[in-house]
């Protein structure tokens, strides 16, 4: 099994950077530029910890040009992010990430609209998670923040979950600190708090800004934020380092404050 990734203390928060739109701008006009690799190499200049990347059936954003160029020359580790499809499992167990995290997927889908079903689709994911397993490559769920999935994903062998936060981000963009963000940040914090009795190692991730990621940051059962989009709108205006240096440190600020042992802050008072 390989090993998970060490960054510090084992409560340290992990970033791992989605470059997905670079690769979606470059296939906008064609041709190599900007280049995904290149913000590989970025983040990692400033302070990720992981690089993720979502090869999708129609191949929107990334090429498999991409995930092998990808796995073969960068350091950091690539978290793959795919659909579980015969297609998808052949192409993970060529290139061998460090991890593959199983997405739900559908054509028609502008991103990626919500958790994957690991209690009704067991017997599909069943043998996926056997087969990247026993390839040496981490398996991960992205699964919505249910007490149901977070069982199906522990029966399945999964070792880590990764909880979808665009319930909460959304929550939060039509009004801070309503009932409804705060109801969706308590599902979260419970969701982590359960994995974590499980057995699982919980991640998060999908809307996440720099505005919404300080409560979700402050969850102490939580291990890994991936973020990507935001990353990659924001650099359009401030550059992909600095962008990527300030949600690092907004992360620690809150991972390091004193409500951050109690699984989160007060949106109500953000």
């Amino acid at each position: 099994m390989t090993p998970p990734l060490a960054r510090g203390p084992a409560r340290d928060l992990r970033l791992g950077v989605n470059i997905d739109h670079v690769a979606t701008i470059r296939n906008a006009r064609g041709g190599g530029h900007p280049d995904p690799l290149r913000a590989a190499r970025l983040a990692a200049s400033a302070g990720a910890d992981g690089i993720t990347a979502h090869l999708r059936e129609d191949r929107r954003h990334m090429t498999d040009r991409d995930i092998e160029r990808l796995v073969g020359e960068i350091e950091l580790p690539l978290n793959l992010e795919m659909a579980a499809t015969a297609e998808m499992l052949a192409i993970a167990l060529r290139h061998r990430p460090h991890a593959v995290c199983l997405v739900p997927e559908k054509r028609s889908e502008v991103t990626t609209e919500g958790g994957l079903d690991a209690a009704g689709g067991r017997l599909l994911l069943e043998p996926f998670v056997a087969e990247l397993s026993a390839a040496g490559i981490r398996v991960s769920l992205f699964i919505d923040p249910a007490p149901d999935q977070l069982e199906a994903a522990a029966r399945l062998g999964a070792p880590v979950v990764e909880l979808h936060t665009g319930a909460y981000c959304e929550a939060w963009l039509e009004q801070a600190g309503t009932r409804a963000a705060e109801r969706e940040l308590e599902r979260l914090r419970v969701a982590a708090a359960e994995a974590e009795a499980l057995g699982l190692e919980c991640h998060a991730g999908h809307g996440l800004t720099f505005e919404t990621v300080p409560p979700i940051a402050a969850i102490a059962t939580l291990v890994e934020l991936n973020i990507g989009h935001f990353l990659i709108g924001e650099a359009i205006f401030g550059g992909l380092e600095p962008t990527i240096r300030r949600m690092r440190a907004v992360m620690e600020a809150a991972r390091a404050a004193p409500q951050a042992a109690g699984g989160g802050g007060d949106l109500t008072r953000r």
